[in-house]
């Protein structure tokens, strides 16, 4: 059966009102939560960026879901500084929280005041945190000079399971590179057909662990409002890779987004007033072979769309399943 979770926008709302919304929707049946952690916004209109991991103590603290977050770290983050805040929560929580390590994107990692560096150094960036995070949280004592440094670091508190670190990929090449470290991956909605390239990189190329999928949507009781939301909080998030890599902060997003149109937010949005209509598209996705679905309301209100969706399309979707995929069971 897939998972269906929320996904918690700490872009769009402030961390009071997000924490209230996030034990809503359990209590409307969404079964976990992820989110990303920022510290831009990609629009003024959003207006809000909490700190996930301060939020996330508090989150699993006064919920049963298990939680992943979106992180980078290597610039903003000190490898050693993710390992220590995700062993804390690991060992708080065992077995419910994962983590999802990324290259960053400019609009957080800028406020360094460090060059940003071109996407190929950034991976390779990326690929020596994970493995001095791994390191660390076996309880290792790491050195590391390389694009990064690590002098003499030790977590002491090592989580049991320690917490699993998943892949985000955009693209097929990505996926198909996250094969060789990752535990899992996790992509945002994308046409089928590239869906299922990606799905397949990961897998052929030896990848383990969950399939995670972030769903954009758009739902109001009435069409036109459910296209007003989406156009409002997410056309600055219609860019193909390098743009929402390199701008810097969120006047940038707002500049170069107002003229998108409805057309264009579509294709990232899946926007519907129909609950069953919402039901299909993730039942389609779920037989792509995902194993978790993530929930992203673009909207800022969300109570709506927790009790509508709980109440309409959840029920749909317990029991949907990818009889023939070969998606294994995840670690956690």
């Amino acid at each position: 059966m897939v998972t269906v979770g929320f996904h918690a926008s700490h872009e769009q709302i402030s961390p009071g009102q997000l924490l209230k919304d996030v034990q809503h929707a359990e209590q409307a049946g969404f079964d976990a939560a992820m989110c990303s952690d920022h510290i831009e916004p990609w629009s003024a209109r959003q207006g809000h960026s909490g700190f996930a991991w301060s939020w996330l103590g508090a989150a699993l603290a006064t919920t049963d879901l298990r939680f992943g977050v979106v992180t980078a770290p290597g610039q903003r983050y000190h490898p050693a500084v993710t390992a220590h805040a995700s062993a804390t929560l690991a060992a708080m929580f065992p077995g419910r929280f994962w983590m999802a390590l990324g290259s960053g994107e400019n609009m957080n990692e800028h406020v360094t005041g460090e060059a940003w560096p071109p996407k190929e150094t950034r991976q390779r960036r990326l690929e020596e945190c994970v493995d001095i995070i791994r390191r660390l949280h076996r309880g290792e004592v790491v050195t590391h000079h390389g694009l990064v440094t690590v002098e003499q670091a030790r977590i002491w508190d090592v989580p049991q399971p320690p917490p699993p670190l998943i892949a985000p990929a955009i693209s097929v090449e990505t996926a198909r590179r996250a094969a060789g470290w990752a535990d899992g991956l996790v992509t945002v909605n994308q046409p089928p057909e590239k869906l299922t390239r990606m799905l397949a990189a990961y897998r052929d190329n030896g990848g383990q662990g969950k399939a995670v999928l972030q769903v954009h949507l758009s739902w109001a009781r009435r069409e036109e409002d459910a296209v007003a939301t989406a156009l409002d909080q997410w056309r600055t998030n219609t860019f193909a890779p390098p743009v929402p890599w390199d701008l810097p902060t969120a006047a940038h997003f707002d500049g170069v987004s107002g003229h998108v149109g409805e057309d264009p937010v579509r294709e990232s949005v899946n926007i519907s007033a129909s609950l069953d209509q919402h039901a299909e598209w993730l039942a389609g996705y779920a037989a792509l072979g995902f194993d978790e679905l993530y929930l992203h309301f673009v909207g800022q209100d969300q109570a709506p769309f927790i009790d509508a969706f709980g109440a309409g399309v959840l029920p749909q979707l317990r029991g949907t399943a990818h009889p023939g995929s070969r998606v294994q069971e995840a670690s956690a």
